[in-house]
């Protein structure tokens, strides 16, 4: 809206305008005073020089600005949006990481009080148990991996 009451105030200011003598003088506190009819003399005249506006143009660029702002706007609403998806997407990590550390947690513990693990078979209700060497190297992983989720907690 600000854009607008300016606009029209230089439309009013321009179309007021008109091409008069202006003179500068002072007054008797030595302040300087511009007016068309001088009070006192000596005044000095000025060269002022006025156009008048074109009102096509005064609108072409209002229509620009305008179009600046808006499009200013849009960015400014794309960064906020995707500002929030961005908090949101590090929220659910921060949520997903924790349940993770909560699994790798009990995974490792679990692999900690076994005294036999073993993987399932090939057929239905068949096992095949891990050698002491795998079950180190499956603790060794399941601890490996609680380490990355939980940071070492």
């Amino acid at each position: 809206m600000k854009p607008t009451v300016t606009i029209a105030a230089v439309l009013l200011l321009a179309v007021g305008a008109h091409a008069s003598e202006v003179f500068k003088s002072t007054d008797t506190q030595g302040r300087p005073v511009y007016t068309d009819k001088p009070q006192t003399l000596p005044a000095q005249k000025l060269d002022v020089r006025t156009a008048t506006t074109d009102t096509v143009e005064v609108q072409r660029r209002y229509e620009e600005e305008m179009k600046r702002l808006n499009a200013a706007d849009e960015a400014d609403s794309a960064a906020a949006a995707k500002a929030a998806e961005a908090r949101k997407a590090k929220e659910l990590t921060a949520e997903d990481r924790a349940r993770r550390c909560v699994e790798s947690r009990q995974r490792y513990e679990s692999y900690m009080n076994a005294r036999r693990l073993y993987e399932p078979g090939s057929g239905e209700g068949e096992r095949r148990y891990l050698s002491d060497a795998e079950l180190d190297a499956a603790r060794a992983n399941a601890r490996q991996a609680m380490d990355e989720f939980c940071g070492g907690r």
